[in-house]
């Protein structure tokens, strides 16, 4: 008689377990999850602007100036009171300026600016939750007579998002 119980005790307190376990199961589970969004602040070229030559005058004038907008810039920015700065990696040639000339339809466009190495020149300000594509840069290229003959250099100009104005 002994023997019949032990499996009969064993299997009530199987049954036992499983019905306490189905009191604390439940249908639902919540899970939680962090969110959030960092900084984003990118910007980027559409490429580098052809060959600029100064290379033709009104007798009587200083060299006519040549102007590219064949490149484009787009960018985000999911922060506030941001500004678009641009640098020249060294400065030009003594009698030759370098213009640049950012466009932009969500923020403020500083209009032409000479790029030289010492000073970073605000380009675009007012820039705040912006994300715009495709925004026309152009450069100018000018020269004086006494710049004389200078031989073809390459220049990089740096844009940089900033805190700022």
């Amino acid at each position: 008689m002994v023997k019949k119980q032990i499996p009969v005790l064993v299997l009530g307190l199987a049954l036992i377990g499983l019905l306490s376990g189905a009191a604390f199961a439940s249908n639902t589970h919540d899970a939680t999850v962090s969110c959030a969004v960092s900084a984003i602040n990118e910007i980027d070229l559409s490429g580098n602007p052809a060959a600029m030559v100064v290379e033709a005058a009104v007798a009587g004038s200083a060299p006519t100036e040549v102007t590219d907008n064949s490149t484009t810039y787009s960018i985000t920015s999911n922060g506030t009171s941001k500004k678009i700065t641009a640098v020249l990696d060294a400065d030009m040639p003594t009698g030759m300026t370098l213009k640049i000339n950012l466009a932009s339809a969500g923020a403020t466009s500083a209009g032409d600016k000479i790029l030289s190495l010492t000073t970073s020149q605000n380009v675009v300000t007012g820039i705040t939750k912006l994300n715009e594509a495709a925004q026309a840069i152009t450069y100018k290229l000018s020269a004086t007579a006494a710049a004389g003959v200078v031989s073809a250099a390459n220049h990089t100009v740096t844009l940089t998002i900033a805190d700022g104005a």
